[in-house]
């Protein structure tokens, strides 16, 4: 058995690549448009990370609320330098809702309330300000 990926609805498609690829950094492996059936799909992964797992995107063309999103928990990311990270994505307009005051975890949401964790490879980073000073802001 090998992962293939996980599927999101989005809203705002645009909107949505902004964060997943502008911001986070993910790059788009494929696209599907599918005009019978009203919706687009994007397939994204992490640069150099197709083969372990992609994360489709669902635009349906025709309006539709899918909740708060809370009920899918999160998708989770191994990053270099955490503090890097939620440093360019703050620059981007993300809100760190869980700052990375432990040098080691931090989350973010996307623009349809999808929690991204944003994990530290190996050792935690020794905590710096402004992160490590940060509260939590929102849910995630």
């Amino acid at each position: 058995m090998r992962f293939l990926h996980s599927m999101l609805r989005v809203r705002d498609l645009d909107r949505s690549l902004e964060f997943y690829c502008g911001a986070l950094g993910l790059v788009e492996v494929r696209r599907t448009e599918n005009p019978a059936g009203r919706y687009t799909l994007v397939f994204l992964a992490a640069s150099g990370d197709a083969d372990r797992g992609e994360i489709e995107l669902t635009w349906n063309w025709d309006d539709e609320d899918y909740g708060s999103a809370r009920n899918f928990g999160h998708l989770a990311f191994e990053v270099g330098d955490i503090h890097a990270v939620c440093t360019r994505l703050q620059a981007a307009g993300v809100t760190i809702n869980r700052p990375p005051r432990d040098g080691r975890m931090a989350f973010v949401r996307s623009p349809d309330a999808i929690s991204i964790e944003l994990l530290q490879k190996g050792a935690p980073l020794t905590p710096i300000e402004p992160w490590r000073s940060l509260p939590n802001i929102g849910t995630w």
